[in-house]
């Protein structure tokens, strides 16, 4: 199994426009400082399946019949707006997974094209999509929200696990309690400020993602949908991620 972060930035991305702070000016100068709308890959065996669609290129990157699908955590446009010209395509469907959500994303549902949504998934619905099982966790954010739970067919059932939670502030305790049945091999998760005295509304701060790793105890755990001041922050406090967290990067192959 393997994850591929292709986009790890918020809704601005990095460097944002017209910004001039440390982590925007760097991600001028170097391109690996950049971050694009939070998206990922996941492949294991023959599945390959895109996690969100707020790349503008997909139809770039993508070739005819290279993906098995597409997982949407949400419809908020950033993690979405590529499906707007996706759909536009011909001679072929690609199944999207994700939260019913009445209001979807502008008129998608309205004109789909080559886009099926007709089997949102359900809470804690567990699909198995060829050599890989997938299980839809609900996350605390403004519009209805998945993270996923991924496991392979491993020797004698121990496959590996991987969690990509995001966006979110927390986690939900029962997502948390399905999480915990079996040791978790990498965490992905929402991380998208410094340490905030109060609780965000959409998005864990460091402190509040530091908590969901400290109850979860997953051998890797890396931090996503990173905001350009949050990476400059750790500019200044790169001694705040302990050991097993790292910050996530666009093209991170984990």
């Amino acid at each position: 199994m393997r994850l591929t972060l292709l986009g790890t930035g918020d809704a601005r991305q990095v460097p944002v426009y017209n910004c001039s702070c440390p982590a925007c000016d760097a991600a001028r100068v170097y391109p690996a400082r950049r971050r694009g709308p939070c998206c990922a890959l996941i492949e294991c065996g023959t599945q390959r399946w895109l996690i969100d669609s707020g790349l503008t290129d997909l139809a770039e990157r993508f070739p005819p019949h290279s993906l098995s699908g597409i997982l949407q955590t949400h419809y908020h446009a950033d993690h979405a707006q590529g499906l707007l010209h996706l759909r536009w395509g011909h001679g072929l469907i690609i199944p999207v997974h994700g939260p019913y959500d009445p209001e979807g994303l502008a008129d998608l549902y309205k004109h789909p094209g080559i886009l099926d949504f007709s089997r949102p998934f359900a809470a804690f619905e567990r699909r198995q999509l060829g050599e890989l099982s997938v299980t839809a966790l609900p996350l605390m954010h403004s519009k209805p929200t998945f993270g996923y739970l991924f496991e392979e067919q491993g020797f004698e059932g121990q496959g590996r696990r991987i969690a990509y939670l995001t966006d979110t502030v927390g986690v939900p305790e029962a997502s948390c309690a399905e999480l915990e049945h079996a040791p978790l091999d990498l965490l992905v998760l929402d991380c998208s400020t410094a340490p905030q005295a109060v609780a965000p509304r959409n998005h864990n701060d460091l402190t509040r993602a530091l908590e969901v790793i400290k109850r979860l105890q997953p051998k890797q755990s890396a931090l996503t949908h990173i905001g350009h001041a949050f990476d400059a922050w750790l500019l200044e406090h790169p001694e705040a991620l302990p050991p097993g967290v790292s910050l996530a990067s666009d093209g991170l192959v984990l």
